[in-house]
């Protein structure tokens, strides 16, 4: 058998620590590849504006750019006042796993639907970005997301299957939806896809629905924040059974009600805040205590 050359050993070593990169055409330049510098480039000659953190995107190292961080292989991207064109460019990064566009101003244009593609998108942030969409079937795609922060995005125009759609993400545990305008119902879902999820924050949208019941088979959640919306409906006693609750806040919704009785004798075991202000809980409950009162005396 022939003997491996001294330089076709180190060639093997090479390719292991850069994970085949160099094998595959591609080469580093300081701590960055160069397909994915060249991308970044791409990106940012689609934005217009003046940004401090963009000004540092310079050089080969762009782990070491503003806004641009690497940890353990993977990008973190967290990018301030911008705005512009978001170009596809993006889906070079194979390693992407946190985009934060958040505080931006992108003028209202729709969520690229080629962020469908970050197959390994772990955080996504569009809050107050200035972004708009029509749907979220781009989403069913995400399969590795956990976090998705959108507050504040206008989704007035999407339709009546949105929340179908991010039940279809299975390592979910966060939801931030708060002021995006949203109105269809969200208590129609049959199974629940999303058990690990840990905050639910929709407040503030146009949430015309019966009170989601399937709330109560989520035992991993610590966070419900569903106030000034439009729910109406029974209160699930199941909630005071959640294992992990510790805030709650249905305040704001008028047409909500509740069995005092029912709600109020759940174990409760974590619940930290509680706020029932605004609905039609109070005025039950209070014709409760004086049953419990008149009961008493007489």
């Amino acid at each position: 058998m022939e003997k491996i050359s001294a330089l076709g050993f180190l060639l093997v070593i090479l390719c292991l620590a850069t994970k085949d990169l160099a094998c595959q055409g591609q080469t580093l330049q300081g701590d960055c590849l160069t397909m994915e510098r060249e991308a970044l480039l791409n990106f940012k000659s689609g934005l217009k504006g003046s940004s401090t953190r963009l000004s540092s995107w310079t050089g080969s190292k762009c782990c070491q750019w503003e806004g641009i961080s690497c940890e353990n292989n993977t990008n973190k991207w967290r990018l301030m006042n911008l705005s512009g064109k978001i170009r596809p460019s993006l889906l070079k990064l194979k390693s992407l796993r946190h985009l934060d566009l958040s505080d931006n101003t992108f003028e209202q244009i729709l969520i690229p639907e080629f962020f469908g593609s970050l197959k390994n998108l772990q955080y996504l942030n569009l809050s107050y970005g200035g972004f708009n969409g029509v749907d979220l079937k781009w989403m069913t795609s995400l399969v590795s997301l956990k976090k998705l922060k959108m507050d504040g995005v206008d989704f007035s125009m999407v339709g009546s299957k949105w929340m179908e759609a991010l039940n279809m993400l299975p390592f979910f545990t966060e939801l931030h939806l708060q002021y995006c305008g949203l109105s269809s119902p969200i208590s129609s879902l049959s199974s629940i896809n999303f058990t690990s999820l840990s905050i639910l924050n929709i407040g503030g949208n146009y949430l015309q629905s019966k009170f989601p019941i399937w709330l109560r088979n989520i035992s991993s959640i610590t966070f419900i924040d569903l106030s000034f919306n439009d729910l109406y409906g029974q209160i699930s006693p199941g909630l005071g059974e959640l294992p992990n609750l510790q805030h709650l806040d249905l305040s704001r919704n008028t047409n909500l009600t509740s069995s005092c009785s029912q709600l109020l004798s759940g174990s409760w075991k974590k619940i930290e805040f509680l706020d029932l202000a605004g609905n039609n809980f109070l005025s039950v409950f209070l014709a409760y205590m004086l049953f419990l009162v008149d009961d008493d005396t007489s």
